[in-house]
């Protein structure tokens, strides 16, 4: 015979059966183990996930035969330009910047250098007449004619026809030059690299030695000379000075 559930055991099941439905709880998820990156196997490398990268150092010791490298972002480059010379800069070198400060004693060869560095195009070429190098450094044009005289002496340029020059690329070079556009012509990159333009230099068997084969060495050596002169000069001073003193002492 069925049990008769009697009224006090009711309401404690009542009581114990919630009006709202219950929800199932989620099971808890199991960490997935990350496999390691294949040492031996590149392909696969890219089709596993690997575990995350605590440092770098880690990383390399891990994977020892591997390089690892971290890239930035690229910062713009700071140059002061105009719109018609944008970002324009070349590539000097710091030696000939060095010595040509200690060897040239007037400032007008160098405010020269510096002229037609400031105006060289995509390749070393300077397109400067004597008299517009004599209006920009207000300067008398046969004042002009002798600094650039003594200038390609040394093979730093030399003059490719009238109002034309080219500086010796292992001194300083423009590898490109942006040209901008206008309504009618398109902007353009000029490249020229500066092996081509060596090259092209040293085969030209008209131009001096100097400059196909170009050489500081004439102007270290001229520079020592003139130190060791001044040296001598400033020495024989201080005895000539030395030897009135002594004169002076004995009346």
């Amino acid at each position: 015979m069925a049990d008769i559930l009697l009224p006090p055991k009711i309401s404690e099941v009542e009581s114990s059966v919630s009006p709202e439905p219950q929800r199932r709880r989620p099971a808890p998820k199991r960490a997935r183990p990350r496999p390691e990156l294949p040492l031996d196997d590149e392909i696969q490398a890219w089709s596993k996930p690997v575990q995350p990268v605590e440092d770098l150092d880690s990383l390399a010791r891990r994977y020892p035969r591997r390089k690892v490298s971290l890239s930035s972002e690229r910062k713009p480059m700071e140059f002061y330009d105009t719109p018609e010379r944008p970002k324009a800069f070349s590539m000097d070198s710091l030696e000939f910047f060095f010595l040509i400060a200690q060897y040239f004693r007037e400032a007008l060869p160098l405010r020269l250098i510096l002229l037609m560095i400031a105006c060289q195009k995509a390749g070393g070429q300077i397109r400067l007449t004597q008299d517009e190098m004599s209006t920009v450094l207000d300067v008398h044009r046969g004042k002009i004619n002798e600094a650039l005289g003594e200038v390609m002496s040394h093979g730093i340029v030399f003059k490719v026809r009238r109002g034309v020059y080219q500086f010796n690329p292992p001194y300083s070079y423009r590898v490109a030059e942006f040209i901008p556009g206008t309504e009618l012509v398109e902007a353009e990159y000029v490249q020229v690299d500066q092996d081509k333009t060596i090259a092209k230099i040293r085969k030209d068997e008209s131009l001096p030695q100097l400059v196909r084969f170009p050489s500081l060495e004439h102007m270290r050596e001229a520079i020592e000379e003139l130190r060791k002169k001044r040296a001598e000069e400033r020495a024989a001073r201080r005895l000539a000075r030395a030897q009135r003193q002594e004169e002076g002492t004995a009346q």
